[in-house]
C-alpha cells in the first residue's frame, strides 16, 4: 500500500514540479493565437474547453496500452512500477508535452512535418511512412483488441452467440463515422464522459482492492522486492522492460495524436495541463493496474499463469469481476473496452490528417475526407487478418521507435533556439539504446545478436546520434546580425533561455 501510494505521489509531484520546469524551459506565450482560432474549420480545428480537451487527450493516448502493458510488465515485480513513475516525469511527459506544442507553435501540423522541420526531410519522410504504419497497427490492435472482449463478455455473461468478426465489422464501421465527423460532434460531445467514467472506473477497482478483506494492495510483496527483477520466464529487464510498459511511460502513438487537440487548445498555458498533464493521469491508470495484476493474484508466477493462458484480457476480466461483482465488474469492463475504441478511431484520425497534409489536399469537404479515409480502413481490414500476437509485437517496437524520434525532434527544436535541450536529449538518448538494443537483441523481430553485444552497439550508435543531432541543430539555427538566435516567430532567444 505504502509502495503505491509512494509512486503515486512522485508522479503528481512530478507534474507540478518538473512539468512546470518543461513549461519555463519552452516558454509559452499566452498572447499568441493558437490554430483552434487561427485556422478554425469546423471540422479539426475546432476550439474546446480545457477541461475538454484535456479528458479527450486523455482517452485519445490511453487505448489498451495503460492496461495491457503494465499488466505484462507486472510479471517483472513491483520494479516495474519505478519505471512508470520515472518514464512518465522525465519521458513520456516531456515527450507528450513537445509533441504537442511543437504543433501548437505550427499551426497543428502533424508528427512528420515538424519532424521534418527540426530534423529535415529525410527524417520527415521516415516519419512519414513510420506513423502511418504505427497508426494503422494501433488501429488494428484496437479494433482486435476490444472485439474479442466485448465477444467474450456477451458471449459468457448472456445465452447469446456473438461473433468476432460480427463485432470487428460494428466497431470498424464507428471508426469509420468518427474519422470523418467533425472533431466536435463526437469525439468533443462523448469522449469527456468516457474519460470520467474511465477514472471513476480506475479509482473503483483501486479502492476494492483496499477495502478487500482477500487482497492486499502489494502486501505480499517485501520491501527488497520492490528494486529487483521477479520475471518467473526469466526474461530480462533490460531492455524488454521499456518496450513492454510503453503507453503507461512513454509512447510514440501519443505523438500522433496530440496535433488533434493541439487543433482544439485555447490558450499556449493550457499546454501543460492537456498535454503533459495527460500523461500523468495515464502514468495513474498504469500504476493501478500494475498494482492490481500484482495485488489480486497474489505473485508473479499466479499472475504469470493467467496471462500464459487468456493474455492480459483475462487478468482484466478477472480483476473487473473479482472486485466489483457482477454488475461492477461489467461497467469496470466496459470502461477498459473504451479505452481501444477511443484510441482507434483517432488513429485513423489521425492517419487521414497525416496523408492529407502529405498530399495538400483541404478536409472541409466530405468528399476529401473518404478519399483519405477508405483506403486506411481497406489496409487495416485486411491487417485484422493476421495473427494479433504478431501486431502487437510489431506495434510496441514502432510505438517506441517513433517515440525516439519524437524526443529528437524536440531536441532538435530546443539545441536551435538555445534553450536547455537536455531535457528532451537524455530521454531521447535513453530511449534510442533501449530501441536498438532491443531489435538487435530479438531473436523474432530481429538479429538474434548476443545482450552484450547489442548494448554496446546500441549505446555506440546512441551516441553518434546524439552528435549528429546537436551538430545539425546548431548548423541549422538561424542568427541575426547581432548574433542573437531567432526563434520560429523571428524573435531573439534571450541569454537566460539558454
Amino acid at each position: 500500500m505504502l509502495w503505491f501510494l509512494f509512486c503515486l505521489a512522485l508522479l503528481l509531484g512530478g507534474y507540478y514540479i518538473y512539468g512546470s520546469f518543461v513549461e519555463k524551459v519552452f516558454g509559452i506565450k499566452k498572447q499568441r493565437q493558437t490554430p483552434a482560432y487561427e485556422k478554425e474549420d469546423g471540422v479539426d480545428y475546432v476550439a474546446m474547453s480545457t477541461p475538454k480537451v484535456y479528458l479527450v487527450q486523455l482517452l485519445n493516448i490511453a487505448g489498451v496500452g495503460p492496461i495491457f502493458g503494465p499488466i505484462m510488465g507486472a510479471l517483472y515485480g513491483p520494479a516495474a512500477m519505478l519505471w512508470i513513475v520515472f518514464g512518465c516525469i522525465f519521458a513520456g511527459g516531456v515527450h507528450d508535452y513537445f509533441s504537442g506544442m511543437l504543433s501548437v507553435r505550427n499551426g497543428g501540423a502533424s508528427v512528420p512535418s515538424i519532424t521534418g522541420k527540426y530534423l529535415g526531410n529525410n527524417a520527415k519522410h521516415f516519419m512519414n511512412i513510420f506513423a502511418l504504419v504505427l497508426l494503422l497497427l494501433v488501429g488494428v490492435v484496437f479494433v482486435s483488441a476490444p472485439a474479442g472482449m466485448i465477444t467474450n463478455l456477451v458471449n459468457e455473461q448472456t445465452d447469446m452467440n456473438v461473433s468476432l468478426m460480427s463485432m470487428v465489422a460494428i466497431i470498424f464501421a464507428y471508426y469509420v463515422v468518427a474519422t470523418i465527423v467533425p472533431v466536435d460532434k463526437i469525439i468533443g460531445r462523448f469522449y469527456p464522459f468516457f474519460g470520467a467514467l474511465l477514472i471513476f472506473m480506475s479509482v473503483g477497482l483501486i479502492t476494492a482492492v483496499v477495502v478487500s478483506s482477500e487482497h492486499t494492495l502489494l502486501g505480499d510483496y517485501e520491501l527488497s522486492q520492490m528494486f529487483v527483477n521477479m520475471n518467473p520466464n526469466d526474461l530480462p529487464l533490460w531492455p524488454a522492460l521499456f518496450i513492454t510498459i510503453a503507453c503507461g511511460a512513454i509512447s510514440g502513438f501519443h505523438a500522433t495524436q496530440s496535433p488533434l487537440m493541439a487543433r482544439c487548445i485555447e490558450n499556449e498555458e493550457n499546454g501543460r495541463f492537456v498535454f503533459y498533464g495527460a500523461m500523468i493521469g495515464e502514468g495513474a491508470i498504469a500504476l493501478i493496474w500494475c498494482a492490481l495484476a500484482l495485488s489480486f493474484f497474489g505473485s508473479v508466477e499466479a499472475l504469470s499463469d493467467v496471462v500464459a493462458t487468456g493474455g492480459p484480457g483475462a487478468v482484466v476480466y478477472e480483476a473487473s469481476f473479482g472486485l466489483l461483482g457482477v454488475f461492477g465488474g461489467i461497467l469496470a469492463f466496459l470502461g477498459v473496452v473504451i479505452l481501444p475504441i477511443t484510441s482507434g478511431d483517432t488513429a485513423f484520425r489521425s492517419s487521414r490528417l497525416i496523408l492529407a497534409e502529405y498530399f495538400n489536399m483541404n478536409q472541409k469537404t466530405m468528399r476529401n475526407r473518404l478519399l483519405m479515409a477508405l483506403p486506411l480502413f481497406v489496409l487495416g481490414g485486411i491487417l485484422t487478418q493476421v495473427d494479433f500476437g504478431i501486431i502487437w509485437r510489431y506495434f510496441g517496437f514502432a510505438n517506441q521507435t517513433t517515440a525516439v524520434m519524437m524526443l529528437w525532434t524536440a531536441t532538435a527544436y530546443l539545441a536551435r533556439h538555445n534553450k536547455f535541450h537536455w531535457i528532451a536529449t537524455v530521454p531521447a538518448m535513453f530511449m534510442t539504446a533501449v530501441v536498438i538494443t532491443f531489435i538487435l537483441n530479438n531473436s523474432s523481430l530481429g538479429f538474434g545478436l548476443a545482450m552484450q553485444t547489442s548494448t554496446i552497439i546500441g549505446i555506440l550508435a546512441t551516441v553518434v546520434i546524439t552528435v549528429y543531432v546537436l551538430t545539425k541543430s546548431k548548423r541549422d539555427l538561424f542568427v541575426n546580425e547581432d548574433g542573437n538566435a531567432i526563434d520560429d516567430d523571428g524573435i531573439e532567444v534571450v541569454a537566460q533561455d539558454s
